[in-house]
Order: C-alpha cells, then sequence, then structure tokens
C-alpha cells in the first residue's frame, strides 16, 4: 500500500510540476505569428507596410519624406505552430505528460527573433529604401 501511494505521489507531483511550468501545445500555438518581409521592397505603400507591421518605433519627416523604424518579433507561420503543437501534444500522451518538463522549456526558448529595420519613403509614400538594423534583420533580408 505505501508503495502504491508512494507513486501516486510522485506523479501528482510531477503532474503539478509540468503544469506550473506551462503546456508546451499552448506556447506552440500562441507563438508571434509571421511577418511577410517581402513587402520591405522598393515600390510598397506605406500604407501596406503599416497594416503588416503595426505603428512605426519612430517616424521622421525630412523635406516632406517620411522615414520610419520598425522593431517587431519575426514568428513562425500558421503550420509550423500547428506542427509543433502536434508533435508537444503526443509526446505528452506517449509520456503521460512527462514530456512538459522538456517541451515547456524547449517552446520557452522558441519565442520568435526580433527585427528592426529603417524604411525611407519618397515623396508618394512608397517605399524606397530598407535599411536593416540587426544581424536578424540582415539575414531576413537575404533569404
Amino acid at each position: 500500500m505505501k508503495g502504491i501511494l508512494r507513486t501516486i505521489f510522485v506523479a501528482v507531483c510531477l503532474v503539478l510540476l509540468a503544469s506550473a511550468y506551462g503546456c508546451a501545445v499552448n506556447r506552440a500555438v500562441n507563438q508571434p505569428g509571421e511577418k511577410d518581409i517581402s513587402l520591405l521592397s522598393a515600390g510598397t505603400p506605406r500604407a501596406k507596410i503599416l497594416a503588416e507591421f503595426g505603428a512605426p518605433i519612430n517616424t521622421e519627416i525630412k523635406d516632406g519624406k517620411k522615414t520610419d523604424i520598425y522593431t517587431f518579433t519575426q514568428g513562425y507561420s500558421s503550420g509550423a505552430k500547428t506542427s509543433r503543437a502536434f508533435l508537444h501534444s503526443a509526446a505528452d500522451v506517449l509520456t503521460v505528460g512527462l514530456w512538459e518538463l522538456v517541451g515547456g522549456s524547449i517552446e520557452g526558448a522558441y519565442n520568435g527573433e526580433i527585427l528592426s529595420f529603417q524604411v525611407a519613403y519618397d515623396e508618394n509614400d512608397l517605399v524606397k529604401k530598407v535599411l536593416p538594423l540587426n544581424e536578424e534583420a540582415k539575414k531576413e533580408i537575404l533569404n
């Protein structure tokens, strides 16, 4: 009887520990979404840039021409998030919940990359030039 109680106690403690750390499936699904970097090219209207990336963190106007600075988290596609959530779910079932101890830390580490760009517009508010401001942004532009 003591062995069974000890096993139940350990199992309950592990489940509580795993759930307190966070659900890997939930974290995978709620990762930031992927932004369309291809819009950061010459000729794109500023309105499309604003719609995709939100308000810039800074805007300067010189001689009637705008320059915006954007900083955002580049996340993951819906397919990638769904696949990760499915894999975490399967691992949870196969390990009777113990996967949460590993899966939670994995999802905590993969929360997107911070990208920063300076976008210069012409007099018609069309993108004229894009300058990546950090290494991650340079890599995105090159891909």
